[in-house]
């Protein structure tokens, strides 16, 4: 009975492998959609405008930081830095359409600057447009990497 079921998963995983491709040239992308996710992320830096120094120097960066995913005004998805500055937000591309994504959205840090360094400005924020790194393909799933422009302060 084990034999069966192992060949049976087997032909499942073979015709799947056949069949996705089809589909996908088939439904201009529609699976690709069902089988993917948005991934948007990046580190923070504890700078006056967020981003790494000039020719590699060392530069601090922004932990427990928190970076609002913004869309049209609104916040659609919000995450905090871990220790290493670095946060990572995962999108349902059913619900987010890339294009979409790029040209309406942006990236804001709304932990005032002071909090990493009491020199920065304790007003304002961070703010960067988006662009897309590429893809990452996982198995069946593909993943659109996002990461932001480049920061910079606005009041």
């Amino acid at each position: 009975m084990a034999l069966k079921t192992l060949v049976f998963v087997c032909f499942l995983v073979a015709a799947m492998a056949l069949v996705v491709p089809m589909a996908e040239a088939q439904f201009g992308g529609l699976i690709g959609n069902l089988l993917g996710l948005i991934r948007v992320t990046g580190t923070v830096f504890c700078t006056a405008d967020g981003n790494m120094g000039e020719n590699g120097t060392a530069t601090p960066v922004f932990p427990n930081a928190l970076v609002q995913l913004q869309c049209g005004g609104n916040v659609v998805f919000s995450a905090t830095t871990n220790g290493s500055g670095i946060f990572s937000i995962l999108l349902d591309p059913l619900q987010f359409l890339l294009p979409s994504l790029l040209n309406n959205c942006n990236l804001a840090v709304k932990t005032p600057l002071s909090n990493c360094n009491a020199t920065l400005p304790s007003v304002g924020g961070l703010f960067s447009s988006l662009q897309v790194l590429g893809n990452t393909l996982v198995g069946l799933l593909n993943i659109a990497n996002i990461i932001p422009t480049r920061f910079r302060l606005l009041p």
